[in-house]
């Protein structure tokens, strides 16, 4: 595993690991999440063909976490611009996990898809800060959100082990819940709250894609509702759905064999 570090929008330092050779992919995390969720990705064989590079987002994990620096898209859309040209990955497939959807397509929308060769949605959103944005996400999800930006540090932690329970549809093992619950709680309060500090509505974007999508998303999603991802299908021209019984937030993390196996099959055929 190699380690960089990348300034990103309005020299945000971010923290990226990439491992193997080939076909480059971007994996992007969600809300309150880390590179290494994508644990049972990099160290799968998906790399011994595929350059795997997985970053913490602005807030998270190893990166910078400022304050007041989560509220536009343009410094979203320049965090992977900057990865992308530090790392010179070209023709790159973009793999975005919830509120990552709205990280890629602030991406698309700044800077357009010449070097995105496709994009793989997991359980995502594309829009936030909108009646119609919030009905797409799963009831219990919503009541987390006062204690996600509390400074009580037990209302903190406590929501966060909720959260990760929310996930993922059955109980983890004791070794997998609390490295998870790790790297959410390193998160700041602020962070969170900025996260979610925004309007956008990226519905021109999906319509206008012109690479191949796929979009996974777990059947007992308990974060975002599966709604979200059958009218994304109805937005984008070239799309296929997978959609994963028994499973919840997380298909990568609960389901690795088949979410590898349908990545490397989606990446091959574009």
């Amino acid at each position: 595993m190699e380690s960089h570090t990348v300034r990103g929008g309005d020299s945000v330092m971010l923290h990226v690991d990439e491992v193997g050779t080939g076909r480059p992919v971007l994996f992007i995390h969600g809300y309150s999440q880390s590179r290494l969720a994508w644990r049972k990705q990099l160290h799968s064989d998906l790399r011994n063909d595929m350059r795997l590079v997985a970053v913490d987002n602005r807030g998270h994990g190893r990166s910078e976490k400022p304050h007041d620096a989560y509220g536009t898209s343009r410094l979203w859309a320049e965090d992977v611009r900057s990865v992308l040209t530090a790392l010179d990955l070209n023709d790159v497939v973009l793999v975005g996990w919830s509120y990552a959807g709205l990280i890629v397509l602030d991406y698309i929308e700044r800077y357009g898809t010449d070097n995105v060769s496709a994009i793989n949605l997991v359980g995502a959103v594309s829009a936030i800060g909108t009646d119609a944005a919030t009905a797409v996400l799963d009831p219990g999800y919503i009541d987390l959100v006062s204690g996600f930006v509390s400074e009580d540090a037990e209302e903190s932690v406590d929501t966060m082990r909720n959260f990760v329970r929310r996930c993922v549809h059955e109980d983890l093992p004791a070794e997998d819940f609390y490295y998870i619950l790790g790297y959410n709680v390193v998160v700041p309060p602020y962070v969170r709250n900025g996260l979610r500090d925004r309007t956008v509505t990226h519905d021109t974007e999906l319509s206008e894609l012109d690479v191949p999508v796929l979009l996974t998303h777990g059947e007992e999603d308990a974060v975002v509702n599966l709604e979200a991802t059958r009218t994304h299908a109805e937005l984008i021209e070239d799309v296929e759905t997978s959609f994963y019984p028994n499973t919840g937030h997380s298909p990568f993390w609960e389901k690795p064999v088949r979410f590898n196996s349908e990545l490397r099959e989606f990446i091959l055929d574009t």
